[in-house]
């Protein structure tokens, strides 16, 4: 068994994130969302597409396929980290999915507007695989670090991920932004290029954390036991817990609401600015690193805020923050203010997302061995909270046909975090505070 806060683990750890967020980069959040939007967007048309014979506005299909992606996933994790905590197989699960997402960007190389229903399903599987990959990791943060460390190790595995993001992004970029100068002529080939590169990435850089991490331990070697039988018992122990756990109970929908709308608009900013603010491809791919270097300092001041003011107070701030970012982006109107709002946006999105992490690990028996169980109920809110927040932003645009109205609606899920979490804190007060 590897001992905890070991420096070799841990950096192969993080390298896990520096493998899949090119994924998160690239496909969610630059290239593939301005592609998208360009091939499907035409005179004839407008931004109406259509989707094995139904007719969508172009953006909402690829959040309502977003949407779905993750309502899968939600159906599937407390089966297979259950199963995973009872077998023992929680890495095994962990190479699956990033199989199968690095493999889906892959072949979102073929993707051109003749073959949308096609790639509009492999840009699902590649959020499955992502989405699906990184509850297996998260699962082992309390496992190769102390409470103590918890939250610097979590703003490490973080900063890993947007440094190593940033670094295929910029290769990408220089594809896309000067074709000419490796002799492409076909306009579609820079961002299809980027989408293999991205696969290629991601799977590569995953080889150093399979190789490194510790396997789980079986719980039984009974053959007589089923592993679905054994994993709904695993779920079901790991539920009793949880249900005895004041404040993971009240940290849990602060979370939820919160993470509808951080998520939402980390997934939904690009179409937002080249839909409605027509910002070109290289302008995109400009602001959201900007977000990317912003959000490392974000998540090492969050760290280092939490261990002064505690974790409950400095995401109470954050939210704060978040709130009025959506009530800014409904006034927003031209560049230079999407410039300023995303490197405000980019300061507290690497701190929410690390700090959110650490403090649900924090809540966490520090000696249990069921990890992925428990990081399971963690990573299905967030889930929910992406099913649910794009599936209200596409509804939102699709009734009213404006992603202003979606981004303002975003909003109330902020507030209605920020009780949950002023909640919290008060409980804390009362307990061993975090």
């Amino acid at each position: 068994m590897t001992a905890k806060n070991d420096k070799k683990t841990i950096r192969a750890w993080a390298m896990f994130d520096w493998a899949n967020s090119a994924y998160n980069l690239v496909i969610t959040s630059t290239v593939f969302p301005a592609y998208y939007v360009a091939i499907t967007e035409n005179a004839k048309t407008g931004d109406r597409v259509t989707f094995f014979g139904y007719s969508f506005v172009n953006t909402a299909l690829s959040n309502y396929a977003l949407a779905a992606a993750y309502f899968i996933i939600v159906l599937m994790l407390p089966i297979l980290t259950s199963i995973a905590d009872y077998r023992g197989s929680k890495k095994n699960f962990m190479q699956f999915f990033t199989w199968l997402g690095s493999i889906a960007c892959c072949s979102l190389y073929f993707f051109k507007l003749d073959t949308l229903e096609v790639g509009v399903v492999c840009f699902a599987l590649a959020a499955i695989g992502y989405s699906g990959g990184f509850v297996f990791y998260n699962s082992y943060l309390p496992q190769i670090a102390t409470v103590d460390n918890q939250d610097s190790v979590s703003a490490k595995g973080f900063s890993y991920g947007y440094i190593g993001s940033m670094i295929i992004q910029i290769v990408c970029f220089v594809f896309v932004l000067s074709p000419e100068t490796f002799g492409i002529t076909d306009k579609s080939f820079p961002a299809r290029l980027s989408f293999l590169l991205v696969g290629l990435w991601w799977i590569g850089f995953a080889q150093i954390p399979f190789k490194v991490l510790p396997k789980g331990t079986a719980k039984v070697n009974n053959p007589k036991v089923s592993v679905l039988r054994g994993g709904f018992i695993e779920l079901g122990k790991v539920w009793q817990q949880v249900k005895h756990m004041p404040l993971l109970k009240r940290y849990l929908p602060a979370f939820f609401f919160y993470s509808m709308g951080v998520q939402t608009i980390m997934l939904a900013a690009a179409g937002f600015g080249a839909k409605i603010l027509h910002l070109p491809t290289t302008s995109l791919i400009t602001i959201i690193l900007i977000i990317q270097l912003v959000a490392i300092l974000g998540a090492n001041l969050m760290s280092k805020l939490s261990s002064k003011y505690g974790n409950v107070s400095v995401l109470t701030g954050v939210v704060i923050i978040w709130i009025l970012i959506c009530v800014a982006a409904y006034f927003i109107a031209n560049a230079t203010q999407f410039y300023i709002l995303a490197a405000v946006v980019g300061l507290v999105m690497g701190g929410i997302q690390s700090l959110s992490r650490s403090t649900y690990s924090k809540y966490l028996p520090q000696d249990a061995t069921d990890t992925a169980s428990f990081f399971s109920f963690y990573d299905i809110t967030e889930k929910l909270a992406i099913v649910g927040g794009m599936f209200s932003f596409a509804l939102i645009e699709d009734l009213t046909g404006s992603m202003r109205n979606s981004i303002l609606a975003l909003g109330c899920f902020f507030v209605i975090g920020l009780v949950w979490l002023i909640a919290l804190g008060n409980l804390t007060k009362e307990k061993q505070p975090i």
